[in-house]
């Protein structure tokens, strides 16, 4: 689990294909520090696990499924990366709850300055922006920011110069392809109002329904 507050960007330094598995190779510092063969390491939202370690550099297996739902595919020799290592028992929680599981992609559509912030608006599909609710959260390439409006096509966030600075966001342009994770808190009270629904209608179904479980005093 991690908290969208990334803690420094690194180099993509490339990916290795063999016949039945990719595996990148990114440069860092800061997030190498007390990391365990085994330990995650969010790659721009990417939950990966430590393959190797070696000279300030780790690798990472990528499966198919990574590849195919993410822009991790996309990178080029040089690009910078959002680094944050999975959170420990007892840390502090500064963004939202991201779990590094990539629910698709979006475009950046605009960038605009406004003082000192910059506007991003990014297009998503309808699939994505059903979970986008304004003043809600996202990880956008692992960074945890705030939902400042929202359309039917789009939706966009409002960013302080620290994360300008900070980030992998300096070097995006419009037409750059980014990780997006929904808040998991939207996704789990959909599933559950259809698992609800789904129940009731087998109970439609049968003889045996919740009026006729209180009737025989099973139900309160």
């Amino acid at each position: 689990m991690f908290t969208g507050l990334i803690e420094e960007t690194g180099i993509f330094v490339g990916m290795e294909e063999g016949a039945s598995y990719k595996r990148i190779e990114i440069k860092a510092k800061k997030v190498l520090e007390g990391i365990k063969l085994g330990d995650s390491i969010s790659v721009n939202g990417i939950c990966l696990t430590v393959t190797s370690v070696f000279h300030e550099k780790f690798t990472a297996d990528i499966m198919p499924e990574t590849v195919n739902r993410s822009s991790i595919g996309a990178l080029k020799k040089g690009d910078k990366v959002n680094l944050e290592r999975a959170m420990v028992a007892g840390g502090r929680f500064g963004g939202h709850i991201v779990s590094g599981h990539i629910d698709g992609t979006g475009e950046i559509e605009s960038i605009k300055k406004e003082n000192n912030a910059v506007w991003f608006t990014i297009k998503a599909k309808k699939s994505l922006l059903r979970y986008i609710v304004e003043k809600g959260s996202i990880a956008i390439d692992g960074m945890s920011l705030t939902i400042a409006n929202v359309s039917n096509s789009n939706f966009s966030v409002s960013v302080i110069p620290h994360t300008m600075q900070h980030t992998n966001l300096n070097e995006k342009r419009i037409g750059s392809i980014v990780n997006l994770e929904n808040d998991c808190i939207g996704k789990y009270v959909e599933r559950l109002l259809w698992y609800e629904k789904e129940i009731e209608n087998e109970q439609r179904s049968s003889s045996i329904t919740k009026d006729f479980l209180r009737a025989q005093g099973f139900l309160v």
